[in-house]
């Protein structure tokens, strides 16, 4: 540019700058940079890729929807609360617009901190301790169940599910990871399960264990030990494959094992690594809308970049992290810029009708968190997770309690 170009551009430039202060920022906001924070290694890994599915195939799928130009920023904070603070931190200073992630809800509390301090939007894809929306943030944002809800629906899909199969176990023994997820629910259960009168069971022993043990044989020799009807299980993706093949080590075969609200046993490398002995895990979890437009429109795009996989492993992971990024997206468009306050107040007025997973439209509550989600009976059946609860949305029917059982 010569040098009386320039001058002429700049003195447009000021122009323009007088007539709106605003007018040139948001020329620029053109793109809008989407910092996605995941586990993609240590032992949450194999799920944080599982989600990074979802949040590659985005900017494609939201581009075409809402023509917004998407760029991803993506850091691992490799299964580690303390990473996810510092990735947090250092993905606002390299310019990341809002913030997407993280899965687990220690990092998520981590991250909303760093947020909130930086007032940056943070829109959280799957974490459910319920006191994350509870700090009175403005920049934190849930489109997942908290812990309580997930307990409500899944205990009564526990009910559902007894009625079903006309079972009536009397007796549960309840393990569950002792990390921030693990814990608010075991306090969810613990403060529920009274209230649900209509389960005709009792929990007879309470095991908390670490979720990146490497062995588990002390505590499946414990909840043996206690006879119990079958197995209520709140656990990660690799405490869940330890813990089966210690179950079959130590010859124990309750009714069956039946998850409350919690990953690992829907996952694909719980059936690769398993094979037959992953067939008739239960999981009672948030679930993607198989009949959904937006679903359709993202399987297409996920068959497309993963030609060889199959959506139904990933569903959960892949349709909550993409909402997030299209939460987002919506509101970037409708703010019309990047400016974090003008982000966090147009997400605040999200209304999404049409998504991927059950359940109500996307909108937030004062607290920055989405209610109404919706929950499904999940069933591992001929080496697929499959919807066998409520009946309008079951492709199969249960089976409970597991070939093979024989009380002892």
């Amino acid at each position: 540019m010569k040098r009386r170009q320039f001058n002429k551009a700049l003195a447009v430039a000021g122009a323009l700058a007088a007539v709106n202060p605003f007018a040139i920022v948001r020329a620029q906001a053109q793109k809008l940079k989407v910092g996605v924070i995941l586990p993609r290694s240590g032992y949450l890994g194999f799920i944080g890729q599982s989600c990074q599915k979802g949040a590659d195939l985005a900017p494609g799928v939201i581009k075409e929807l809402l023509g917004v130009e998407l760029e991803l920023m993506n850091a691992d904070f490799e299964s580690n609360v303390d990473t996810a603070r510092t990735r947090a931190e250092r993905l606002i200073q390299e310019g990341a617009h809002v913030l997407v992630g993280p899965f687990d809800s220690g990092a998520a509390s981590a991250i909303a901190q760093v947020a909130e301090q930086r007032g940056i939007p943070f829109v959280i894809n799957i974490a459910a301790a319920p006191q994350i929306t509870e700090q009175g943030y403005k920049f934190v944002f849930r489109n997942f169940q908290t812990a309580g809800d997930i307990v409500r629906n899944g205990l009564d899909l526990i009910g559902e599910l007894f009625q079903a199969t006309s079972t009536v176990p009397r007796t549960a023994v309840f393990m569950h990871v002792n990390d921030t997820f693990g814990q608010a629910m075991a306090k969810g259960i613990n403060a529920v399960l009274p209230r649900r009168t209509q389960l005709p069971f009792k929990i007879v022993d309470q095991i908390g264990y670490d979720p990146a043990a490497k062995d588990l044989s002390v505590e499946v020799s414990k909840a043996k030990a206690t006879n119990a009807d079958f197995l209520l299980l709140v656990c990660r993706l690799n405490d869940a494959i330890i813990l089966r093949r210690e179950m079959v080590k130590q010859r124990w075969q309750p009714m069956g094992i039946v998850s409350p609200g919690s990953p690992g046993m829907y996952e694909e490398q719980y059936f690769k690594t398993l094979g037959k002995l992953s067939e008739y895990s239960i999981s009672n979890v948030p679930w993607y809308n198989p009949k959904s437009n937006m679903t359709k429109r993202v399987e297409a795009a996920f068959k497309k970049a993963n030609p060889k996989d199959n959506l139904v492993f990933h569903g959960l992971n892949v349709g909550f992290t993409f909402e997030a990024i299209l939460i987002a997206a919506d509101a970037f468009k409708r703010a019309k810029s990047t400016d974090p306050k003008a982000l966090a107040e147009a997400i605040r007025q999200t209304n999404i009708t049409e998504k991927m997973s059950l359940g109500g439209p996307i909108k937030f509550n004062d607290k920055g968190q989405v209610e109404g989600i919706g929950s499904a009976c999940v069933q591992n059946l001929n080496l697929l997770p499959t919807v066998v609860l409520p009946q309008e949305a079951a492709t199969a029917k249960p089976v409970f309690p597991v070939p093979g059982y024989k009380k002892t």
